[in-house]
């Protein structure tokens, strides 16, 4: 079943050629406008181009498209979800799924032109293994809905694996560096005195000890050679043939050296042990040959010093070769930290799940919590709008939406596309006037153009762009300052909406990134007014079913609730798939009422109690496991992402409340425990005592005639 909706992936690279340029639509004519496609090969270019756009920028525009959104159903946000939940779901999405493409627009204004010039890129990326020597590869899913939605809007799958620019994160950097630092400590500890040690121990083997001597020989009779005539000799020749012509004379910094081929670690390592036990104006070192790989050669110096030298100047060498590789490897990230270097406004659309991607793939692993991540956010971006708060916190931008949907798409099309009505009417927005946006791509400037192909990060960056800057304009912001430089961010118009993101847009709970608190919408927005008039959850008094019948709808849940605790028992059913579902109660107390009956019950499935108990519907399959929020907080915590919620909780080894209920009933003195066991009572005895079943709530006849007739069978 997790084949049908996840892939795996393991990436691998290949070169391809691009074209780094592409109309926004798919028909090209002359008023359309042109989007910058950047790939690995027109990489460094562009972003030295990208520098000087960002740093003139007023503001900077983003979006991402993604491999997938939610690695299992039960993973996707729900009404229900506290927002610590929601941002471990959040997280859960961005450590699993990759980004394929990064838009980024900068917008600056034109004071000459009155118009916003945009630079929209559209930067391909793909992870993969760019540092030599490094065996680590890069694991992600692909959610299937994900790849067909991306597909249906033309993505060039080839170009991104390809040609896609790979990168490395600050902290995987950090990483590689500590790991270089630590490998250069230890060659400079590996003095020859623990050489001498080292061979001795090596020395065990006969196999060992032959090659060893062999080696010496051959090593010797090179060397031989080389101080009596420079060449070698009749003798030594016969000794390379012996060795299978693994050894070959070149010149290293104008030393005469032997190159060694073809030989495994352990010999080479013999050698040398070899070389530097025996042998004082010889030096074995390692360099980087044409192909980038190391190549093992024996170095003959004037002298111990000169040999030292020579070892010195080789360890210098490498060392900067491996911080370069390093460097290198960087890739895209470069674009990360241009962004937050110049401490521009970043705006984005519903885009707290995008700056998740950011951190988790540029800087380093996302914090446990919501509040941790949004101050680590804050120390590398500032401020950032979030365009679709914007739009439905603002009075002014609500009543021009007139309840439109706030997608980046419809927004766009509302606001910054002359409106296309039919001969003869006026829908009020025909005759407002609208800022002019210029996109500029390269040397090219365009002042008319055509809407182009959306889920495209580059263009749904643009929009995002767009859309922000009629905002703006809506608002009264004047583009125009006396004074020099516009700093929006600083705008006083702006401040009561930077830095707050929807944590979740299905909930409209919003996050503060200045402090870290979040829920329900404080803006005013209208998400946040009809969110009042939902039930509010009371986590205490809610309960997680696992293990369920796959044929049970919420609506039968709630009936069986309804026979065992009567009508007002249940405010609320909600599935999070097919075999779990979270039920609320009316009362706190209900929660351990419903646990105490559920092992009671389930104790002896054979009593007439069990038989006709109008909870018997849930529990037919033997296997329902009952918790409470904490536990479902438990196992969002985890990195697995089974396709069902029970299959998660089951590999989890989370097997409910058991130990709950165990102890609530020995402290009521309820139940007769022997050898950890509770006896379940006769029916007698459940007709009795009301409080330990409330077998008072059953509210039909026909039920209480029903158990009498069976438990008199």
């Amino acid at each position: 079943m997790r084949n049908n909706y996840l892939v795996r992936v393991l990436t691998r690279a290949t070169a391809r050629t691009l074209q780094p340029v592409r109309s926004l639509c798919s028909a090209p004519t002359a008023a359309d406008v042109e989007l910058k496609n950047v790939t690995k090969s027109n990489f460094e270019p562009t972003l030295a181009e990208l520098r000087r756009h960002v740093r003139e920028a007023d503001f900077v525009s983003i979006d991402l498209e993604m491999t997938g959104i939610t690695s299992a159903p039960w993973r996707e946000i729900f009404e229900f979800d506290r927002p610590d939940i929601q941002y471990l779901k959040v997280k859960d999405s961005a450590q699993k799924f990759a980004v394929l493409q990064f838009g980024v627009c900068p917008f600056r204004w034109d004071q000459h032109s009155t118009s916003f010039v945009a630079h929209p890129h559209n930067f391909y990326v793909f992870p993969r293994q760019e540092i030599a020597g490094d065996a680590s590869s890069y694991e992600f899913l692909c959610q299937t809905s994900s790849l067909e939605f991306l597909a249906k809007y033309q993505f060039d799958f080839n170009t991104c694996i390809n040609e896609g620019t790979s990168y490395l994160s600050r902290s995987q950097e950090e990483e590689a560096l500590k790991c270089l630092e630590s490998v250069h400590k230890d060659e400079v500890l590996d003095v020859s005195s623990n050489l001498r040690n080292d061979l001795d121990m090596q020395l065990v083997r006969m196999a060992d000890i032959l090659f060893a001597e062999r080696m010496k020989n051959v090593v010797g009779e090179w060397r031989a050679g080389l101080l009596r005539g420079g060449s070698w000799g009749s003798e030594s020749q016969g000794s390379l043939n012996d060795v299978n012509q693994k050894f070959q004379t070149t010149f290293f910094q104008a030393r005469p050296a032997l190159a060694v081929n073809g030989l495994t670690s352990r010999q080479l390592k013999l050698i040398k042990l070899v070389t530097e036990k025996h042998f004082s104006d010889l030096a074995y070192v390692h360099v980087t040959g044409e192909s980038s790989s190391r190549l093992p050669l024996i170095v003959y110096t004037d002298s111990a010093k000169d040999r030292d030298i020579l070892k010195g100047e080789v360890k210098a060498c490498q060392r900067k070769a491996a911080e370069i590789s390093i460097k290198s490897a960087i890739g895209f990230r470069h674009v990360i930290d241009l962004l937050s270097s110049e401490r521009k406004l970043i705006v984005g659309h519903n885009c707290f799940l995008d700056l998740a991607h950011v951190y988790s793939k540029f800087i380093g692993p996302l914090p446990s919590t919501a509040e941790e991540f949004v101050s680590a956010v804050q120390t590398y971006f500032p401020s950032i709008i979030d365009t679709k708060v914007l739009l439905n916190s603002d009075d002014v931008l609500s009543h021009i939406m007139n309840k439109s949907s706030t997608a980046l798409s419809n927004a766009f099309n509302l606001l910054c596309l002359p409106p296309v009505t039919p001969t003869g009417t006026n829908n009020g927005l025909a005759d407002i006037p609208r800022v002019k946006v210029d996109v500029q791509v390269d040397d090219q400037r365009f002042s008319n153009w055509n809407s182009g192909a959306k889920h495209e990060a580059g263009y749904d960056a643009f929009m995002t762009g767009c859309v922000f800057s009629e905002a703006c304009f809506r608002l009264g912001i004047d583009f125009n300052p006396h004074v020099p430089g516009l700093v929006l961010q600083h705008n006083e118009k702006l401040q009561k909406y930077t830095n707050y993101l929807y944590l979740s847009w299905a909930n409209g709970d919003i996050i503060d990134l200045k402090t870290g608190k979040s829920g329900p919408d404080t803006l005013g927005s209208a998400i946040g007014r009809r969110r009042c008039w939902l039930a509010k959850f009371t986590f205490s008094s809610m309960i997680l079913l696992w293990g369920l019948p796959t044929k049970l709808k919420a609506k039968d849940i709630r009936e069986c609730f309804y026979k065992a605790f009567g009508s007002g028992s249940i405010t609320s059913v909600h599935h999070l798939d097919e075999t779990a579902a979270f039920v609320q109660f009316s009362r706190a107390e209900l929660v351990s009422d419903f646990l105490e009956l559920k092992d009671r019950l389930e104790r002896d499935n054979n009593n007439p109690m069990s038989v006709v108990h109008p909870l018997s519907r849930i529990l037919e399959t033997g296997c329902v496991r009952a918790a409470t929020y904490e536990t479902y907080k438990e196992v969002c915590l985890s990195p697995l992402s089974e396709v069902l919620f029970t299959d998660q909780a089951e590999r989890l080894g989370i097997k409910g409340e058991a130990r709950l209920v165990q102890s609530s009933v020995d402290v009521d003195g309820e139940g007769d425990c022997e050898g950890g066991e509770i006896t379940l009572p006769t029916f007698r005895e459940l007709q009795q005592s009301s409080a330990s079943v409330r077998t008072s709530n059953f509210q039909t006849d026909r039920i209480m005639d029903s158990l009498r007739r069976s438990a008199a069978q």
